[in-house]
């Protein structure tokens, strides 16, 4: 018997709750291959890693009830893999730029991702975007000039891939909330762990290294686990709340970010770094409110 997806509720506390915890895995997430990274371990395996442990765990999930082909269907299988693959690109662009770039200047970059969904919701959605929200999306990519500063001594080419990384994350969010409660949690964390796996396998075994100790070992395992983690809880606060109540609260990654930076790498963003996030946030909050008419 095919795994049945969740019910929508109204639930706006839990599902508020659900995304402060999602944010704070990926933080996890996020600091884990930064450490791996600084360690020589390539963006390819680590992005197998992540991936393998999701799949594994979700495999584990799906089939308390029995192993059974018809518990991996289901008939929006097309749009399933379309959201795995868009993840799978944030995730390989993410991982790939913090070779060189700090924690929370990709994370600055990657809040212009609730910009580029308002901006794609009328070619996409067939959405009308008004003047204030036109406003907004042009100071949210002005506050994403402002990280980059792409012509000066700041920029590197790979700032790049957090842009890539938050269209991908862009797209993902709209296919989220247009599959949660139409197709089961487990089923899309399944397809999720299944396509990344199998598409990173053969780049992450040509680049492969071998972890030196036990606490690598465990960081690495870890990538999968807050990886599925989180991805559990934020699915499912989507269930639980609407996007535009939800929105909001994503930009509590930063601030774990930030904070982890500091903890594990003493790292503090520069004034400019803050500066241009503060603006991509206050872009965000504005469409935010516009769409609470």
């Amino acid at each position: 018997m095919a795994v049945s997806a969740g019910l929508l509720e109204d639930r706006p506390h839990f599902g508020i709750m659900l995304m402060l915890g999602a944010w704070l895995l990926f933080a996890f997430v996020d600091t884990s291959a930064k450490w791996l990274v600084i360690l020589g371990f390539p963006a390819f395996q680590l992005a197998f890693i992540r991936y393998a442990g999701h799949f594994v765990i979700s495999v584990a999930v799906i089939a308390k009830g029995g192993i059974a082909r018809d518990r991996f269907q289901t008939v929006h299988m097309w749009q399933v893999l379309s959201r795995a693959m868009l993840l799978v690109m944030a995730t390989l662009s993410n991982f790939y730029a913090l070779n060189f770039l700090p924690l929370t200047v990709t994370a600055a970059i990657m809040f212009s991702s609730p910009v580029i969904v308002c901006a794609l919701s009328g070619p996409l959605l067939g959405e009308h975007v008004g003047p204030w929200r036109w406003f907004a999306i042009l100071l949210g990519f002005a506050g994403v000039l402002v990280v980059i500063r792409p012509f000066g001594e700041a920029f590197h080419i790979a700032m790049i891939l957090p842009l890539l990384n938050s269209l991908s994350l862009a797209l993902y969010s709209i296919m989220t909330r247009r599959l949660a409660g139409v197709v089961a949690t487990e089923t899309m964390q399944f397809y999720m762990g299944a396509l990344g796996t199998a598409v990173m396998l053969p780049l992450a075994l040509w680049a492969w290294k071998w972890p030196d100790t036990p606490m690598d070992w465990m960081i690495l395992i870890g990538l999968g686990v807050f990886g599925w983690a989180g991805h559990q809880l934020l699915t499912n606060a989507h269930r639980f709340g609407s996007a535009n109540t939800l929105m909001p609260y994503t930009y509590s990654f930063m601030i774990y970010l930030s904070v982890l930076s500091y903890l594990v790498f003493q790292h503090l963003p520069d004034q400019w770094t803050v500066i241009g996030a503060m603006i991509i946030v206050i872009s965000g909050l504005i469409i935010w409110k516009r769409e609470q008419r």
